[in-house]
């Protein structure tokens, strides 16, 4: 009997307490670290741009076309160069959208304290996160559907806010999307680290379209605390 107990207790198996990656996902992780720093670099720079020659917002369905079309391309040239150039038009783009918010912001009274403020919750955020996903044993892959049918549901609702004019609802929906780019930054990040995401092109087209949204998210929260 202790002889049968002894078999099944060393044939269980173990699990390491961290994530040791191969080869092939740390040069993905390495290579969408690189390209996701340059494109928020890239898009910064847009941003600025865009907000200190004042420049008007495209609006919502340029943006929401804008968006989906350059996503679109860089999804169809992801094993190309090509996907390279398109990831720089998708995020410069980005930064255009922003230039002019961060522009309204900074008007307000403590605007460049809630900007600075809402830079700093997103970096915290996003250094926790990712430290989370490269250190955990877990498998966070079944955060996808909820994700998924969170983020689509928050869309939904920050649509019908923007065209209802209810700050309320708008005011929610930007708490959930905090809530939900952390777990897209946690969910891509871990994804990146188990092999599942072997693309470092969408990788960081998904940490970025993450830190946007949190950003902005942050940002929107704030600049209502901070105006009351």
């Amino acid at each position: 009997m202790n002889n049968r107990y002894n078999t099944l207790r060393n044939s269980t198996p173990k699990y390491s307490t961290t994530t040791v990656m191969d080869g092939a996902a740390r040069q993905v992780l390495r290579n969408t670290y690189l390209l996701l720093s340059l494109c928020l670099g890239f898009s910064a720079i847009t941003a600025g741009v865009t907000a200190a020659l004042n420049l008007p917002g495209p609006g919502i369905l340029i943006t929401i076309a804008g968006y989906f079309g350059l996503l679109f391309l860089v999804t169809k040239y992801k094993d190309q160069g090509l996907g390279v150039a398109l990831v720089f038009a998708l995020t410069g783009f980005m930064g255009y959208t922003l230039g002019p918010v961060i522009s309204v912001y900074l008007k307000m009274p403590n605007g460049t304290l809630t900007v600075m403020m809402a830079l700093g919750g997103t970096a915290a955020i996003f250094l926790g996160m990712s430290a989370y996903a490269l250190v955990t044993k877990r498998d966070l892959s079944f955060m996808r559907g909820i994700l998924t049918v969170g983020v689509l549901v928050a869309f939904v609702a920050a649509l019908a806010g923007i065209f209802l004019q209810i700050p309320a609802l708008s005011l929610t929906v930007s708490a959930v999307f905090v809530l939900l780019m952390s777990g897209m930054i946690l969910y891509e990040t871990n994804n990146i680290v188990r092999g599942g995401e072997t693309n470092y092109v969408m990788a960081t087209v998904s940490l970025f379209v993450s830190i946007f949204n949190l950003f902005t998210s942050l940002l929107h929260l704030l600049g209502f605390v901070n105006k009351e």
